[in-house]
Formats: structure tokens, sequence, C-alpha cells
């Protein structure tokens, strides 16, 4: 009986395996074992292939800039002339890079930055300001009630995926710019750069996973300066405090940012996952895939 028990298990285990594997292969994914020991899907190569031949999407961008350098790739906010300001299509244009870099086999690291004076200054208000009348006033205003959400999808992403990320503060980082620089697993920032989070000021709620990793850095007493009295806190503070690596000078800052990303890419890679899955799990809970 014992004998035909273990069969059986044996019997279901491989169809299970034909199953999920054809599945899986006929959707253009492979199933690898991650360095934690758990089945990831993978995008196979002719895939990645047919992904990068579809509609050139670099050069369909339209909010930012994207450079990739070996393993190392470059996203950019380039919105200068609205401080790199957010709204749903921004995200949206955000969220499709993060998942290719995600989806790429050849990502190592990812830096973001941005261009001109700021990061990123969070909620793009001219939008509503610049409304024609009230309904359309409204109506934009419920458009941007997706922006919250959308910087979560975001935000889990990058937390999970096996990229190191780095961010690379050119300026103020105000919101959801700020928001978003709390799941990086380094910050790098200019001397002038400034951390403010307005939403309780504009009667909007400071929640998610922002809001409990930023808790976690600066505790609670802090974070409820930050995040209910909407206090500015200057880079320096902020690096003494330990929430953000380090300062820098403006003209310091790319040629700083690649010396950090080489530094993590000097490090045993499979190693260096692994480790920092463990240590983003103890925050926002295991990589389930």
């Amino acid at each position: 009986m014992l004998a035909l028990h273990r069969a059986g298990m044996f019997y279901g285990f491989t169809r299970l395996i034909f199953w999920t594997s054809w599945a899986h292969i006929a959707n253009g994914f492979e199933w690898n074992l991650s360095p934690g020991g758990v089945y990831r899907p993978r995008r196979n190569q002719s895939s990645r292939h047919e992904d990068n031949s579809q509609g050139n999407l670099m050069s369909d961008l339209n909010y930012f800039l994207y450079d990739q350098d070996g393993p190392i790739v470059t996203i950019t906010f380039n919105r200068p002339e609205k401080r790199n300001g957010l709204d749903p299509q921004v995200m949206l244009e955000f969220e499709s890079l993060i998942h290719r870099v995600r989806d790429a086999n050849d990502v190592k690291v990812l830096v973001v930055t941005g261009k001109g004076s700021a990061f990123c200054a969070g909620a793009d208000l001219t939008l509503a300001r610049d409304a024609k009348d009230d309904d359309e006033r409204r109506r934009i205003n419920e458009d941007m009630g997706r922006v919250p959400r959308i910087i979560g999808r975001v935000f889990d992403v990058m937390v999970h995926m096996d990229v190191i990320s780095i961010a690379s503060v050119n300026g103020f980082a105000v919101g959801g710019g700020w928001s978003m620089a709390t799941g990086f697993d380094h910050i790098i920032a200019v001397e002038d750069a400034q951390f403010w989070l307005p939403e309780v000021e504009i009667e909007r709620p400071f929640k998610g996973l922002a809001n409990i990793n930023l808790t976690q850095r600066l505790g609670p007493v802090l974070a409820k300066e930050a995040m209910i009295l909407c206090r500015r806190f200057s880079a320096e503070e902020l690096r003494q405090l330990r929430v953000i690596n380090q300062v820098c000078k403006a003209d310091e800052l790319e040629s700083e940012t690649r010396r950090i990303a080489d530094a993590y890419l000097s490090m045993p890679w499979k190693a260096a996952i692994s480790t920092r899955r463990d240590i983003n799990a103890t925050i926002y809970g295991p990589q389930y895939y």
C-alpha cells in the first residue's frame, strides 16, 4: 500500500510539472530556481527578442529617458518644466519601464534620477488648477486619485524584483517622489535636495508601503512630523538619521552614482540578491513570485 501511495504521489507530481511547464512555455516563459529556492517565471530568449521588437518601445516614451549600459539601466524623469510631476499617464509609463527592468535577464542595477531642479515633485497639481470649469476639475481630481495606487504597484514590484535599485536624487523629492525613493536599496542625494510629504496639507492621507517603510526608517516620532506636520527635511539631516545613504555635490552625482552601482556589481551576485530578498522580506513580506 505504501508503494502504491508513493507511486500515486509521483504520478500526480509529474502531471503537475508537465502541465505547469507546458502552460508557461506556451506563454513564452520558462521556470527557473531562484537563489532563495523558489521557482519563478522568466521570459525565454525568443520572447525577449519579440518584446524588444514591438514598436521600438524606447522611442515611444513621452515622460522618461531610458538608457542601458551593460547591466545598468538608468531611467530619468524627463519633465523638467513640470518639476517631474506625476499624473496617471506618467506613472503608467514608469510602471511599464519598471516591468521591463524586472523581466530583463541582463539587468542587475537600476538607477532612477530626474532632469532639472527636481527628482520628482509629486502629483502634478497644475492640471486641476488650469481646468476650464468645475466639471473638468472634478474629472481631473478623480483621475489623479489613481496615482497613489499606481505608485503602490510600482513600489511593490521594485522592492521584490531581483535588481539592486539606486535613487540618484538630483533635487526636490516631494510626495510621491519621496514615497518611491523610500523603496530603493540605496539613496544618494545632492546637497540642496529637500524631502517632504504634503499629502495631509492637501487633505489626502499618506498610506501604504511608503508609510510603513518611512516609519521604519524615521521612527514613529519623526514619522508623524514628516507625514502629519509635513515637515521638510534636508538631505544632510536625512543622512544623519540614516534614512538616505549619502550626500554629494551636484556635479559629482553622476560619477558617485556610477561608483555605487559598480560597487554592488562587484559583489557575488546570487549571494547579494538572495541577501537583499531576505532583508526586504523583514519589511515588506516574503517574495512569492
